[in-house]
This record gives C-alpha cells, structure tokens and sequence, in this order.
C-alpha cells in the first residue's frame, strides 16, 4: 500500500461532538442515500476516538438501512484502536485523501481536517475529494468547537461547493459572527472588511441586534426573527431541505455558497 496522502492532525473528539452536522446529513441527504443500492459514506480523519464515526452510521442506518460506513485515519495507532468496533456494514481503515474504499462514495465527511491545512491545501483537497465522489456525491467539509455547540460547515458536490451551513446551541453564543472562529479554512482567513463572508456576519449581527426584543420569548424566537429579517438582504435558504422554519429552530442557517464566495470579488 502507497502511503496515505495527508498529515497527523490532532485527533480531539468526542461523544456527540458531531451531531449538528449528522442532523443536517440526515435531512439534506438521507433520502437520497436510503434510495440509493449499496451507498458507501466516508468518514475522513475521524481522530484518535472511533466515537464519531460510530454515531454516524448508528444515525444514518436509521434512514438508509443498506448505508455503509468506512472510517479512513491516515494515523495507524488510531485505526487500530478504532479496529475491535468493526460491525456489519461499519469499518475503519488506514488512509488519507486518497480515499482507499472500493467505489465511489454518496457521500464524504470531513470535520476538524482541513482547517489544520494552509489554506491553499484546503482548496486543493476538496477539489481532490470532489473528484472522487459518486456522480451525484456529497462532501461536507467543516469544524465545530470541542464541544460540537458551534459548527460550520460546507457542503460540496463533484461540482464543487454549493452552500455554506452556520449551527449552533443558543446558549453558545452572543451573537452571531462568534461562529466565525470555525469558518472552514476557505473562509476563516477572509473573515475581514471588503469580503463577503465579513458583510454577511456583520450583517447577520445587525439582525440579531434589532430582533433583541424577541429575546423576551426565548433565543429560539430571537434567531428566527434574525433570520426572516436577513433573508431580506442575503438569500437564506428558506425552504425544505435546506430552510425553512424546521431547520432555522434547530439554529441553523444554510446560504447558497455564491453569496459569499470568495473568488467572486469584494463585498457588495
């Protein structure tokens, strides 16, 4: 076997640190991996605990019963701790951004990776992944805090990225653009004046700002108002499965990857 394309990252997870994302996975793509034949779902550099990747499939197997999970770590002591959890449908197996799994997966989760990569890496690996997928293939590819309460995420297709995904707890924040410090490393380094990622989370706490009253009935009441308000000026996803009410209570707000790509120019 060639050695695995990648490097060592420092591993930190832990239970249900993952779960926003496995929630929105759900949502946005489980209809499709439960119609699919034989779907096979990636997790990438799953860290030093086989806990996350164990949650995936035991979440995904709820929806798409014929669903398999392959684990990938690019560091052997992980892979082999990760070993005696091996079931049916479920494994884990020594590899990095190559992808050594037998055909080409529905879907790849990639979380708490890339960031650890310059940023000119970063591009260049989900242009690697997406060229791997399926036809009609998903990647999701972001980081959340150590405790899973703040995440963002991105979702791509072979295409290439298509949405951006903020989620978080509402006790986990003050305002909005505090989920800035988990900003895929595309953005995170963009988050500056004249960038569009920028004018959208000073836009967001604008929103927030205003929608304070709403606070008096709770933080959920408080982001939903901060959302219709900032789908006046941003295109917010709105409907199902990406929008909508369902998915704003949850904390959730997902924008079509245009709005503030960076390659696109400066902020309106």
């Amino acid at each position: 076997m060639s050695r695995p394309v990648g490097a060592v990252t420092r591993g930190t997870t832990g239970h249900n640190r993952l779960r926003r994302c496995d929630r929105w996975v759900v949502a946005v793509h489980g209809r499709r991996l439960r119609t699919a034949e034989w779907p096979l779902v990636v997790d990438l550099g799953y860290g030093a605990s086989h806990t996350t990747t164990l949650e995936l499939f035991t979440r995904l197997r709820r929806v798409a019963p014929r669903v398999e999970v392959v684990g990938i770590e690019i560091d052997p002591a992980r892979v082999a701790l990760a070993k005696p959890y091996e079931r049916e449908g479920l494994s884990f197996r020594l590899g990095g951004f190559e992808l050594p799994v037998d055909r080409p997966p529905a879907l790849v989760r990639a979380f708490n990776v890339l960031r650890q990569y310059p940023e000119a890496d970063a591009w260049r690996y989900w242009e690697v992944l997406c060229g791997k997928l399926a036809p009609d293939g998903a990647l999701v590819e972001g980081t959340c805090s150590e405790n899973g309460r703040r995440a963002v995420w991105v979702g791509l297709s072979p295409e290439g990225p298509g949405t951006l995904t903020f989620s978080a707890r509402f006790d986990a924040f003050e305002r909005p653009s505090d989920l800035a410090d988990r900003l895929p490393k595309s953005l995170i380094h963009r988050n500056v004046p004249g960038e569009r990622i920028h004018a959208f989370l000073r836009d967001f706490d604008h929103a927030w700002a205003v929608s304070a009253p709403y606070g008096a009935h709770g933080a959920r009441q408080r982001w939903l108002a901060a959302v219709r308000l900032l789908a006046g000026s941003w295109p917010v996803c709105d409907r199902p499965p990406l929008g909508g009410w369902r998915r704003w209570r949850l904390g959730e707000l997902t924008l079509p990857w245009a709005a503030i790509d960076p390659r696109t120019g400066s902020a309106p």
